[in-house]
C-alpha cells in the first residue's frame, strides 16, 4: 500500500470554488458602479438639478421691502436762549479763533412747520472742521437727534455751514421712524438761533396727520405761536422731550 501511494502521481491543483465566487462578486460590483456613474451622467445631461459648483451665478438678493416714496416732514429748531446752548469748547491750539477740533454740544427746542405745535427737542454736537473767514462763518461735521414725544426721533449726520443751507443724511429713528433713510435740508436762517428743516423721509409709513402741516415761510421773524412756547396741551406731542 505505501509503495503503491508513492507511485502515484501528483495531482494538477485546480482553482477552489470560494475563490472564483469572490472574483465573481467583486466583478459584479465594479460594473455596478461604472452603470450608476453613467446613469448619474444622463441624469444630468437630462435636466435633473445638479449641485451648484463656486462658479455659478449668485441668486439675485431680495428686494428692499421697505417704502421708498418720499414724504416731507417740516421742523423749526428755535434757540431761545433758555438751555445755556451751544456750549463752544475750544480745543484746538488756536485760543484766538475757531479751528479745527472745536467742539459745539448743543440742545434747543424744536417746534413744527406752522410753529402751532411744540414737538420736542434737538441734542448732539458738533465738530469744527474748516473756519471760512470769507464768508464768515464755519464748517461743521453734526451728529445730532430730533425728538418728537411717543412718536420717536431722528438721527442725522453731515455737514453744518453756518453761512449757507446744506443737505445731511438721515441715518435712521425710532418709534415710527424706525427703519427711516433719506436726506434733510437744513435752511440756516439766523445762526444759531432759527432753522428751517425739510426732511425727505423714505423706507417709513405713512406719518401720523399729527406731524404733518403747511409750513410757515421762513424768515428772520418767524416764531413759535404762544401756546407752543407755552406747551399747552393742545400745542405740543405727548410726552415731548423738553
Amino acid at each position: 500500500m505505501a509503495a503503491a501511494l508513492r507511485a502515484a502521481p501528483p495531482s494538477r491543483v485546480t482553482a477552489r470554488p470560494a475563490e472564483g465566487f469572490a472574483r465573481s462578486v467583486v466583478a459584479s460590483r465594479v460594473a455596478a458602479a461604472a452603470g450608476g456613474v453613467g446613469a448619474a451622467g444622463k441624469k444630468a445631461r437630462g435636466g435633473v438639478a445638479v449641485r451648484a459648483s463656486l462658479f455659478s451665478p449668485k441668486p439675485a438678493a431680495a428686494k428692499d421691502a421697505r417704502p421708498s416714496k418720499a414724504q416731507e416732514l417740516y421742523v423749526y429748531e428755535i434757540n431761545e436762549r433758555d438751555r445755556e446752548s451751544p456750549a463752544y469748547l475750544r480745543l484746538s491750539p488756536k485760543q484766538t479763533e475757531n479751528a479745527l477740533g472745536d467742539l459745539v454740544p448743543f440742545t434747543n427746542k424744536v417746534y413744527n412747520g406752522s410753529l402751532d405745535k411744540r414737538l420736542g427737542i434737538t441734542a448732539g454736537i458738533c465738530v469744527l472742521i474748516q473756519h471760512v473767514p470769507e464768508r464768515n462763518g464755519d464748517r461743521y461735521e453734526a451728529i445730532y437727534s430730533l425728538y418728537f414725544g411717543d412718536y420717536g426721533h431722528i438721527s442725522v449726520q453731515g455737514p453744518y455751514l453756518t453761512y449757507e443751507e446744506s443737505y445731511l443724511a438721515v441715518t435712521g429713528g425710532s418709534g415710527v421712524f424706525e427703519g427711516a433713510y433719506g436726506q434733510v435740508k437744513l435752511h440756516q436762517i439766523v445762526f444759531p438761533f432759527k432753522i428751517f428743516y425739510t426732511f425727505y423721509l423714505r423706507g417709513i409709513p405713512d406719518l401720523p396727520r399729527e406731524l404733518l402741516c403747511t409750513p410757515v415761510p421762513p424768515s428772520p421773524t418767524v416764531e413759535p405761536t404762544p401756546a407752543a412756547r407755552a406747551a399747552e396741551p393742545h400745542a405740543c406731542l405727548k410726552n415731548f422731550t423738553n
